[in-house]
């Protein structure tokens, strides 16, 4: 290994820029503004006070939202869909056109609009609400 050969690794400093040679008078940062300075540094993200990109997304028509709300359903519909003694889940409220599709994924809870008088039970992953848990306790 020849002397011209070695390198010395892991030392980067920072770049110097202007210190005369061919760059000229603004040394390649262009005319004026923030990023011309020295010590510049801006968010990369931000894009000179207008609404970022993230924001504008937030009001474009028809955007999904990232967690959607759970289907509700009545009392009322519920003692339409099941007989007494069964266990209510969401892929037979689904089988029974209480609830489209989608609530598979997004969930249900149940609402106290209306009542029941048969005893069901619930599969673990509906929530209810504090008086839709009262009545269906009440009725066993």
């Amino acid at each position: 290994m020849q002397i011209h050969q070695l390198s010395v690794t892991g030392r980067k400093g920072k770049k110097r820029i202007g210190r005369g040679g061919k760059r000229g008078t603004t040394s390649g940062r262009g005319s004026k503004g923030q990023k011309a300075r020295s010590g510049a540094s801006v968010d990369p993200l931000f894009e000179g006070g207008r609404s970022t990109f993230v924001e504008r997304l937030k009001k474009v028509r028809g955007r999904k939202a990232v967690n959607p709300q759970k289907y509700t359903v009545t009392l009322a519909e519920i003692d339409r869909a099941f007989e007494n003694g069964e266990t209510v889940t969401v892929a037979l409220l689904v089988e029974r056109n209480v609830v489209s599709k989608k609530a598979l994924s997004a969930g249900v809870k149940i609402v106290a609009t209306g009542t029941t008088k048969k005893k069901l039970s619930l599969e673990e992953g509906i929530k209810t609400s504090e008086k839709a848990r009262e009545a269906l306790g009440v009725a066993g």
